[in-house]
């Protein structure tokens, strides 16, 4: 069972700071979401908490921007880009803050190499890479004791430390 100010995953909300746990026959965590514009407090029963999975350690996050220039990208393809869409939106959902980051430079690569046919990439894309970096960057700020905006600077600076 997780504690009062604990950080965890939910499916849904992303990052979420654990703030009470309700007594009684049902019990519920009180979770906070991290890094929303309005966030409110949402109840979620102990007993689902299978759901949830802890927010990475600090080093899990540093090894992820390390090894971020050598990840591989994912080769998914559907048959329509709803199918591929939804495909992504779980893996964002219920995969592990690696997954999501794997996302992002999947959708980084798919958008540049559209770009690069002087094409204008599905919204779709933008979509996909909106949410999943969203979701990584405020796991990894949370591990890191820092902003969304500083550990983007630390994935740029591991990529042209690794171009260099």
């Amino acid at each position: 069972m997780y504690k009062v100010g604990e950080y965890v995953v939910h499916p849904g909300q992303g990052v979420c700071e654990i703030k009470k746990i309700s007594e009684g026959d049902r019990p519920f965590y009180m979770l906070m979401p991290v890094g929303q514009c309005n966030p409110m407090l949402i109840s979620f029963p102990v007993a689902s908490q299978d759901r949830l999975r802890p927010v990475l350690s600090r080093q899990e996050a540093e090894n992820l921007i390390a090894e971020y220039p050598t990840m591989p990208v994912e080769h998914y393809k559907d048959r329509s880009t709803a199918l591929e869409e939804e495909h992504f939106k779980r893996e964002i959902r219920n995969g592990s803050c690696e997954d999501t980051v794997r996302i992002v430079k999947t959708f980084r690569k798919r958008i540049a190499d559209v770009k690069a046919r002087n094409k204008k990439p599905p919204v779709v894309f933008e979509r996909i890479l909106k949410k999943a970096s969203e979701r990584s960057l405020c796991e990894m700020a949370v591990a890191l004791d820092t902003t969304s905006d500083a550990v983007e600077e630390q994935f740029k600076e591991s990529v042209d430390n690794a171009q260099n």
